[in-house]
């Protein structure tokens, strides 16, 4: 870890809203909708940082990969799945173990090869092998041997995935799993084109002609990770449902400010932008303006890797939570429909099997603002570490909402905290992600957006030695709460229900992470824009169902 401080003076339910349309259903075409150009523009805040389907890690690049290819399931406009590379749902066996899935035959790569069950065994296997990196790799763990292969004890050829034929799947889990059936509708379980892959090598998915597809649409215009500020997704012609597709494109420029972004869809440049702060407030009224819900936390992370670390101090890491009022940032400096964050687990996702009560409502998280308690454990923290100041770095995105949060903790911990100076280091979205996995911060603002529909999705995060728990807080009890969620009380829900709870409890009564808001972004979307799916958890945008109207 870069050292920045001077001492002493020295990431079961979810959000699925159809927006500016209702539910997702299938429409037929009208006079008027076919008069009406079939494209779509949209502005996003961020380049998206990967199109590989194995080590894409954040939401722009999850949902442009949602769109392009597609796995066995995909989650519709009421949030359930349904059959989509899978000829229809899976066969489960009464012990939840072994799934067996059918998969259509006319589902089709964009360069005419056939989708077969060979693709799925390949790209899981891919994403699981030591050599890919995969950082999501631990999703895979309740296949059979995916944990053994990710830590190079097991051949990838041993995953519990194998083909039964061209066009027929078994899968095989250690455990059975509530939440496997979104997991068979996340990119990272898609399958992936062996041939492509190989013919490729390092440049795979590099740029959008480095890659084939299988999805609703195709990748085009798509010039490098981390640095195109456009790209577009265009419809498919091989695509087995290009009948029930009826956009002809979606175009995506990055407008990282909400002002240029703003500008252009007034110009008629873009038909959804994204708002947020004083923009955001001053347009709520609008007709065009929407909420899109997500369950996504954003959270910020110290940096224990190191044993002289001062944010082992866990009265340092309760001062800086304290002294966050998180009411008055949603409504002043975000404004979008961003809610403070009560509990590391977002709202309105996840619910108690025995009585439908709110994960939040039964966490006994405690975030709220507190100057006073603030002042108290900083002054603790200083007498413990034997300081007097500390100065560290704080790294954060250069999006527009992003820094006015990142400025605003920047202040309340300066103003409250009398000697803490607190660095902004803000940086392009790519560079976060590697500065986070790298090490390379004392506090990094960052966040997650369920994958699935569970706490576990975050819960699962900070489990000690997992790559996404970019701070390395660790606490064996916490760690064995959650291997209990995974396997002992996997099949009764109450208890796992209860275990994840307990295990919440843990990492928040620690403030090993501190959870700051539950993100909603404010957009101004295009009146006659219609159906486009929004999740909650998952990949966030399908444009599968989409049309102008």
């Amino acid at each position: 870890m870069k050292k920045q401080w001077l001492l002493g003076g020295l990431l079961v339910s979810t959000f699925a809203l159809a927006a500016c349309g209702g539910n997702a259903e299938k429409t037929e075409s009208t006079g008027s909708e076919s008069a009406a150009e079939q494209v779509i523009k949209i502005a996003v805040d961020q380049e998206m940082p990967s199109a590989d389907l194995s080590l894409a890690t954040d939401r722009i690049s999850f949902s442009a990969l949602n769109n392009v290819y597609e796995g066995l399931y995909r989650v519709n406009g009421e949030n359930k799945v349904e059959p989509a590379g899978a000829a229809e749902l899976a066969e489960v066996s009464e012990d939840g173990l072994v799934y067996k899935l059918k998969l259509r035959e006319d589902a089709k790569w964009s360069n005419g090869d056939p989708v077969t069950a060979a693709d799925y065994v390949y790209g899981w296997q891919r994403t699981v092998t030591p050599e890919t990196a995969s950082e999501y790799a631990y999703l895979f763990e309740p296949v059979v041997n995916a944990a053994e292969i990710s830590a190079g004890k097991a051949e990838p050829s041993t995953l519990g995935i194998k083909a039964v034929g061209d066009y027929e799947l078994e899968i095989t889990l250690n455990v059975a799993t509530p939440y496997f059936d979104f997991l068979l509708a996340f990119p990272s379980f898609f399958p992936q084109h062996e041939a492509t892959v190989t013919e490729k090598g390092d440049q795979y998915a590099q740029t959008s002609d480095d890659s084939v597809y299988n999805g609703p649409f195709v990748l085009e215009n798509f010039d490098g990770p981390g640095i195109d500020t456009e790209w577009t997704y265009q419809k498919n012609e091989t695509y087995w449902d290009a009948e029930n597709v009826q956009l002809d494109a979606v175009e995506v420029i990055v407008a990282k400010e909400s002002a240029t972004g703003l500008n252009m869809f007034q110009d008629g440049q873009v038909n959804d932008v994204t708002l947020t702060g004083e923009l955001a407030q001053q347009n709520a009224n609008e007709s065009a303006y929407v909420i899109d819900k997500e369950s996504r936390t954003t959270y910020f992370e110290m940096n224990q890797r190191e044993s002289d670390s001062p944010f082992n101090n866990v009265n340092l890491r309760k001062a800086l939570s304290y002294a966050i009022d998180r009411e008055t940032m949603v409504q002043q400096v975000l404004g979008d429909g961003s809610v403070a964050s009560t509990s590391l687990i977002p709202s309105g996702m996840s619910f108690d099997p025995t009585n439908e009560k709110d994960f939040v409502e039964e966490s006994a998280a405690d975030l709220t603002y507190d100057a006073e308690k603030a002042k108290e454990y900083w002054e603790k923290a200083k007498a413990e570490l034997g300081i007097d100041k500390l100065e560290f770095e704080f790294v954060a995105d250069d999006t527009d909402s992003t820094r006015a949060v990142a400025q605003y903790l920047q202040g309340a911990w300066q103003d409250t905290l009398d000697g803490l100076s607190a660095k902004l280091a803000i940086v392009p979205f790519s560079v976060r992600l590697d500065r986070g996995a790298n090490g390379e911060f004392d506090v990094i603002l960052g966040g997650w957006g369920a994958d699935y529909a569970d706490p576990s999705s975050f819960t699962d995060l900070f489990v000690t030695g997992n790559p996404y728990n970019r701070g390395q807080w660790s606490n064996s009890e916490y760690d064995k709460l959650i291997k209990e969620a995974a396997t002992t009380n996997a099949t009764d829900p109450t208890a796992r229900w209860q275990t994840l709870l307990d295990a919440e409890k843990i990492v928040m009564d620690d403030f090993g992470v501190i959870p700051v808001y539950q993100r909603a972004s404010g957009h101004l979307r295009s009146e006659n824009v219609k159906n486009i799916v929004v999740h909650g958890s998952g990949a966030t945008y399908d444009y599968k169902w989409a049309f102008v109207e």
